[in-house]
């Protein structure tokens, strides 16, 4: 026995070996089939040529497109790659706070005195506390204050507070994106936010008085605008030229504005104001105007045991609201949102990271496992956030059997009709039959959403390309929409 069993060890060595090969052979090709590209046929003629003329390698592009109805998906190629998103990354915290708040969810902002009225004069404070309202605007304050006055109060002998513990406060420098902190995509959450805490500036070049007036929107009680100095010559880029210098209260413009530029109307974020001098300085100026008087000065902190709520303001619904998100790229809002989940959930002071937590529960929950998913703000404004093609389908997919869906699809652009599509495929025949979200960052482009075919049949459609080159995009993109239209 132990002479034949020797005479068999090589034979034995032999056969342990060859499945230690094969087992070794299956790895490397179950990480292989991982890593290179793959798609389920050829990439559009027209659409791969286009990337070819951006200089778009096939190693940037990451693209899954597929019925709706089901089935393998009609082009897929490195879908599993974690991508950075850009703008599209608002369509998982759209979809998430759909699920997770309801579409008829309603931001309230409370008033509450401190004090007893007597006659029109409140003897003592007059507190705000926010609700993380993302649209809360001028107009909606200065309502909210009739209202106050409709109480008969007039005069308040005490302080301005604004109760601003429902977020924790963002300490990020507005600058450390992309250094462009004069920009309103710039703007960062706050509970208490209004009007994204922006400007909006009207130029008008008076050629009878040789200078150029300058109006900004809201009015703020303190704000001074020192207008540029009018110019002859073609306009040129007229903004940069404005040469805008922010100092404390002041919008000051050291440069010049062309006459030939006519009328203009543009948006920048005030960042030399803080949140709450900024909510204090639309305060006092709608206040004044509506006759009333605030003999105290501003201060921050929550709202006492003693106060008594006596006015409330209700946002309009979530479902209006992402529209706003969806078809203008509204930055800040989708960060309001994100930290609305989790304050809801009971998560006060909400932080992006216990927001970012509870999203991806959510889609644990839901069958839509996302390991590569990072969610930094929820508004794709980020350079750590990733997430992959297939998990983005996913989340498209789920979007349309949900009974939110009508909401959900009503918020994204329609290519080539409105907002951020409204310049896209007007040549084309997709045009009108598409709901897009585009996404875009320097290194960056994307989009995301749903096309109806030409045979009727409707379809979802992720690209997105990290490369040097991704500002190159449009027209490929586009030529992706057409070919999914004319062959889903």
């Amino acid at each position: 026995m132990g002479i034949a069993f020797l005479g068999c060890c090589p034979l034995f060595f032999m056969l342990i070996l060859y499945r230690s090969y094969c087992r070794l052979f299956l790895l490397v090709l179950t990480a292989a089939c991982t890593t290179l590209p793959v798609h389920a046929q050829p990439l559009p003629t027209a659409f791969g040529q286009a990337l070819q003329t951006a200089g778009i390698p096939l190693t940037a592009l990451s693209l899954q497109v597929q019925n709706l109805d089901g089935g393998a998906p009609l082009l897929i190629h490195n879908a599993g790659k974690a991508m950075q998103p850009a703008s599209i990354m608002k369509l998982v915290t759209t979809q998430a706070a759909l699920e997770l708040l309801g579409p008829d969810y309603r931001w309230v902002t409370h008033v509450y005195a401190d004090g007893v009225q007597s006659g029109d004069t409140l003897q003592g404070d007059l507190i705000i506390k926010g609700s993380g309202d993302p649209r809360f605007a001028q107009e909606d304050l200065w309502r909210l204050l009739r209202r106050l006055r409709a109480l008969g109060i007039r005069h308040i002998s005490g302080s301005l507070i604004l109760d601003r513990s429902l977020f924790q406060p963002v300490l990020q420098d507005a600058t450390q994106f992309d250094g462009r902190d004069e920009r309103p995509y710039n703007a960062l959450p706050d509970a208490l936010l209004l009007d994204a805490k922006a400007f909006n500036l009207h130029v008008i070049p008076d050629l009878a008085n040789q200078r150029v007036q300058m109006t900004a929107e809201p009015l703020l009680a303190g704000l001074t605008v020192i207008p540029p100095q009018l110019s002859n010559g073609e306009c040129g880029d007229w903004r940069k030229q404005l040469a805008l210098v922010f100092e404390p209260r002041v919008l000051r413009f050291s440069g010049s504005y062309a006459a030939s530029c006519g009328e203009q109307r543009f948006a920048i974020h005030a960042q030399n104001f803080s949140h709450a001098d900024y909510f204090e300085a639309a305060f006092r100026q709608i206040w004044r105007e509506l006759g009333g008087t605030l003999v105290g000065n501003l201060r921050e902190g929550v709202v006492p045991a003693s106060a008594r709520d006596i006015l409330q303001w209700q946002s309009v619904a979530l479902s209006e609201q992402i529209r706003d998100i969806n078809k203008f790229s509204n930055n800040v809002m989708a960060r309001q949102l994100l930290l609305t989940m989790a304050a809801e959930r009971g998560s006060i002071p909400a932080s992006a990271t216990a927001a970012s937590s509870l999203v991806q529960s959510w889609l644990n929950a839901n069958g839509v496992p996302a390991p590569e998913l990072m969610l930094e703000n929820g508004s794709g404004l980020s350079r750590n956030e990733r997430i992959s093609a297939s998990t983005m389908a996913r989340v498209l997919q789920r979007a349309w059997r949900s009974p939110t869906m009508p909401e959900f699809i009503a918020s994204l652009p329609i290519a080539g009709i409105d907002g951020t599509m409204k310049k896209r495929v007007q040549a084309l025949a997709v045009m009108g039959n598409a709901h897009i979200k585009t996404g875009s960052l320097a290194d960056v482009a994307s989009i995301a959403g749903y096309v109806t075919a030409r045979s009727g049949r409707r379809l979802l459609v992720v690209c997105m390309v990290n490369h040097a080159n991704a500002g190159a995009t449009r027209a490929s993109f586009d030529l992706l929409l057409q070919w999914i239209y004319e062959n889903g």
